[in-house]
């Protein structure tokens, strides 16, 4: 049998089998950021040690920092403090460093692929949950904690098992208007937050193969809210036309062997697999979650599914969330009332993520709602420019949406961006846990970035096909 792309590249950078039975990899990238990183480097200092090899660890900052305005020193103490501490550890230890000085600053899982550091055939990791999107360009990625950030700055080596292997095909042709965070909700509500333990996915098919890069990006963001290790999907002239010419790249000779490389760790066709499933793209819907974790989820013209329809081990936490958010089971997800809607986030705050909704508002007289506040946060620094340079910011700001600085904002409870009280959010980010978005009681509905449009302007969650009147082939998200 032939080998998948995961035990190619995970075989490749093994040193060693340790003693406990798991394997000491070399990691070719990590990603640091201000919030894992400032424990990390301490460690380092109290041991005397140095960083390996610097040139494979690259830092930004992205969850503290303010979207309303950089403005330094920044109105919240702590978080200056740990900009003023990312700022000392790069700068001592030598570690290039994508300020929002430089114009390169930005979601940490934006910033890497943008300057072209992500590339197939790579171990990465960084400190946050949501690493696995560096799969989409035929990498292994993982998010990793603190004590692993310090392990990979002195050693350039963590210690890790190897994960079986799940291959996810979808075949078919997605429906106007269901774009790719529709296809990774699909995915987690069918297999589960906890599918993936012990898994990585490989995202494998005609739908995985049509999408444009940031759309991979998309899928194999979320492979960790389904309980995978990581996610991939196997490199392609997709790939490669993404990454060639930017900064970080090979370049001239080098580029030809690059790509031979790139091409020699695609999964062999004879591969084999712990699991297989298989999807058919017409099945898939715009989906809204309605509960207190990625998986609980509906399509926008369902309901509520009732208790019955869960497993037993299930049932408890399938209640909880119906009285944390409110819900009644059979309640129709369509119509719920809506206080926030967040456009961003490393999940879908890229440029195409805009574009989309940018084409379905342009020249249309769509106000958002006197009920609803809504922001519009770039993933990166370049993004926003980008946005800029084309007039999107304003399109924005005349359907009266806030466009703010790059960084996390509203995904996470790090920053000022944060729901009050009950607050409900129609949100493109990752997570809806309970608390999420920076209140105890705040409510989240993950949805694609047209659908937290569609909801902005009517104050409630809507199809977006209907609202939009999408009948033509989506350009992608």
């Amino acid at each position: 049998m032939g080998k998948n792309l995961y035990n190619k590249v995970f075989d490749l950078h093994t040193v060693r089998r340790l003693p406990s039975g798991q394997y000491q990899i070399l990691m070719g990238l990590q990603m640091l950021h201000e919030v894992t990183s400032p424990q990390a480097f301490a460690a380092l200092r109290e041991r005397d040690l140095g960083v390996m090899h610097p040139d494979r660890n690259y830092a930004t900052a992205d969850h503290i920092i303010p979207t309303a305005s950089q403005a330094r020193p920044f109105a919240d103490g702590l978080a200056e403090q740990m900009m003023q501490e990312l700022e000392r550890n790069v700068k001592d230890f030598g570690i290039t460093y994508f300020s929002p000085e430089s114009g390169t600053q930005g979601i940490v899982h934006i910033v890497g692929p943008e300057e072209g550091l992500t590339q197939p055939g790579m171990t990465i990791c960084c400190g946050d949950s949501h690493t696995s999107t560096h799969g989409a360009f035929g990498a292994i990625a993982f998010g990793i904690g603190t004590s692993q950030v310090r392990d990979v700055l002195a050693t350039q080596c963590m210690s890790m098992g190897r994960a079986k292997v799940r291959r996810i095909e979808i075949n078919g042709k997605l429906r106007p208007g269901v774009y790719a965070k529709d296809v990774t909700l699909y995915i987690i509500q069918q297999l589960g937050v906890k599918g993936g333990v012990g898994y990585a996915y490989e995202y494998a098919g005609d739908v995985f193969e049509n999408m444009t890069m940031e759309e991979r990006m998309t899928v194999c963001n979320m492979s960790i809210e389904g309980g995978a290790r990581c996610g991939y999907i196997n490199p392609d002239q997709t790939t490669y036309d993404y990454i060639k010419g930017r900064k970080y790249a090979p370049s001239d000779t080098a580029w030809n062997k690059a790509v031979a490389y790139w091409e020699s760790v695609k999964s062999d066709p004879d591969a084999e697999y712990d699991d297989v499933v298989r999807y058919n793209a017409e099945d898939i819907e715009p989906i809204v979650t309605w509960g207190i974790t990625p998986g609980q989820s509906t399509s926008v013209s369902g309901a509520i599914p009732a208790l019955g329809e869960f497993d037993a081990t299930e049932q408890e936490l399938i209640k909880e969330a119906y009285e944390y958010m409110s819900f009644e089971p059979g309640q129709s997800i369509k119509g719920t009332k809506v206080d926030v809607a967040f456009l961003g986030s490393c999940t879908n705050g890229r440029l195409s993520d805009f574009a989309e909704v940018i084409q379905h508002i342009k020249g249309r007289d769509f106000k958002v709602a006197s009920s609803v506040r809504a922001i519009a946060v770039p993933g990166s620094i370049k993004v926003r420019e980008e946005m800029m340079k084309r007039g999107w910011d304003q399109v924005l700001r005349d359907a009266g949406f806030e466009f703010r600085e790059a960084g996390c904002s509203m995904c996470l409870a790090m920053n000022p961006d944060k729901l009050q009280g009950r607050e409900v959010c129609a949100s493109s980010s990752n997570r809806n846990f309970k608390g999420r978005q920076g209140s105890p009681t705040g409510r989240t509905l993950l949805m694609s970035p047209v659908m937290v449009a569609a909801a902005a302007f009517t104050g409630e969650v809507t199809d977006a096909r209907e609202f939009f009147e999408i009948a033509a082939e989506p350009v992608g998200v």
